[in-house]
């Protein structure tokens, strides 16, 4: 189990909340570096019954989409030890004793930096149920599947079966585009193709396990066709999840808009209509409004407080 003497690695800077929604969290780790975590609820659904904490696996990222403000100056990965210590501030200030209750504890590798540049996120996945009594830990993982991490993918499948989290393991793919040169505009790095992530997926998929999720922020002008991606990805095995662009610095510098309404959510029945059409099982996921103000949602907190990479 854990204790407040536990967590030295960081400092917090600053706090900024939004009652009854999100708090995000700016912190300094030992060696100068920032980074952000956030502790969310999902609006109905209350707190007793689901909690949400995202974490920043990486100081900064090296993938630069032009959507996203953590890229920039890039650090490095995120120690083991400092990602414990995220969740442990989260943690010790709702549930002192280190128990944590809620039937639904879904912890989100994926608020600055993407994953499969870290290992040492599956070593965290794998101490969560022994550091703290959580019978409801769900843990997610958000990647852009970026070529050259494949000992990360291996690992992590080895992890979930290890762990028994089938079920409640949520991994995610963000693709944003449902053609794949217009993926590789949108996400500028080496990237597994949709072939190496069927391929993946297919190994990854078993019986009772939580359907494989495939993102898409759906900007204006990108292709959004999901017929296009049953060659790759079978509706039994994939569901997708579509969410507006969020207003972040780096979208409204490079004129990104969103091609889905969140302002104005009864503008979007196509979205339904054509994952529909192709088979799919689909999440149209719009965040509540304040969710851009308080920082929670995406963008970077770092950079209102002057301290984000560059």
């Amino acid at each position: 189990m854990i204790s407040a003497a536990q967590t030295p690695v960081l400092t917090i800077l600053h706090e900024q909340a939004e009652p009854e929604l999100a708090t995000v969290f700016v912190a300094r780790l030992a060696d100068g570096a920032c980074v952000e975590f956030v502790e969310s609820v999902q609006p109905p659904v209350p707190l007793e019954r689901k909690w949400v904490n995202i974490v920043s696996v990486l100081r900064g990222c090296p993938v630069r989409c032009p959507f996203c403000d953590a890229g920039g100056a890039y650090g490095g990965p995120v120690t083991a030890d400092e990602l414990l210590a995220q969740l442990d501030h989260l943690v010790l200030r709702r549930f002192p004793d280190g128990a944590v209750p809620v039937p639904k504890w879904k912890i989100q590798f994926a608020r600055m930096g993407d994953p499969a540049f870290n290992r040492d996120v599956i070593r965290v996945i794998e101490q969560v149920p022994g550091r703290y009594r959580a019978p409801g830990f769900h843990p997610s993982v958000s990647t852009v599947a970026p070529a050259g991490c494949d000992r990360f993918f291996e690992e992590l499948i080895e992890a979930k079966r290890r762990l028994g989290l089938g079920q409640r393991f949520q991994l995610q793919f963000s693709l944003h585009a449902t053609s794949e040169a217009a993926r590789r505009d949108l996400i500028p790095v080496r990237l597994w193709s949709f072939g190496q992530i069927a391929a993946f997926g297919a190994r990854w998929f078993e019986p009772g396990d939580r359907k494989i999720t495939l993102n898409f922020a759906l900007a204006e002008g990108t292709p959004f066709e999901p017929a296009r991606l049953l060659e790759h990805f079978p509706p039994e095995r994939f569901l997708l999840k579509i969410t507006p662009v969020n207003p972040t610095r780096n979208s409204e510098r490079h004129g990104i808009r969103s091609a889905v309404d969140a302002e104005r959510p009864g503008n979007n029945p196509w979205v339904r209509e054509r994952c529909a059409a192709a088979g799919y099982e689909h999440i149209l996921s719009i965040g509540e409004l304040a969710e851009n103000e308080v920082g929670s949602n995406c963008g970077m907190y770092l950079d209102r407080l002057g301290l984000a990479p560059s």
